[in-house]
């Protein structure tokens, strides 16, 4: 019976731990797989697909989620920095739908609400415009907001989020992009505010 015991609690331990950071080159498939997958609990991102810069697979998965970086400048050849310069994103059907509009400048159309993981934040937005890359060019530097773990909600209608709050330092869940056809909503988790000065 104790074997057993510890054969389940062994078994739920690597279910539900973060895997350690690979020592691999930053550009390697390693690497990425790791940085990637740990976008989202360990539940979502051990069977997930991952995907590279480029788009190409590198890891097939069988849950319906998919993990890639969501940083949308160009991957230096050494790799990213780290983890968090990524910005990596887990996302479902939905929100992958969302992604793909965003890079494209098109209207997302989503069939139901989506949900998006960054558990290891991003290097900055303009809370109040949409593809805005350099806090130097946000429209007022002070909606700038470099942010730690959270979860997002990516409505099929952004009016359904409306009311809620664009104040970012509130610790309440806010609206980015507020007004416009990217509108979601941002669910601060602990340590969201390590990266804000």
């Amino acid at each position: 019976m104790r074997k057993t015991l510890l054969v389940i609690l062994s078994a739920l331990f690597a279910h539900y731990a973060i895997s350690a950071e690979p020592e691999a080159p930053h550009s390697s498939s390693e690497w990425q797989i790791w940085a990637y997958s740990t976008a989202a609990p360990n539940f979502i991102g051990a069977t997930a697909t991952i995907m590279s810069p480029s788009n190409s697979v590198l890891r097939e998965g069988d849950n319906g989620w998919t993990c890639m970086a969501g940083n949308s400048r160009q991957m230096p050849d050494s790799g990213w920095e780290n983890a968090h310069h990524a910005m990596p994103a887990c996302v479902d059907a939905q929100s992958l739908k969302w992604m793909q509009a965003y890079m494209r400048g098109t209207s997302p159309e989503l069939d139901h609400d989506g949900f998006m993981w960054m558990l290891h934040g991003d290097v900055g937005e303009d809370n109040t415009t949409p593809m805005v890359m350099r806090k130097k060019d946000a429209k007022d530097p002070s909606q700038w907001i470099e942010s730690g773990p959270h979860l997002m909600l990516m409505p099929k209608d952004p009016q359904t989020i409306a009311n809620h709050t664009t104040d970012f330092m509130s610790g309440a869940p806010y609206v980015m992009f507020p007004g416009s056809q990217y509108a979601h909503l941002m669910i601060p988790l602990k340590n969201y505010y390590k990266y804000h000065k």
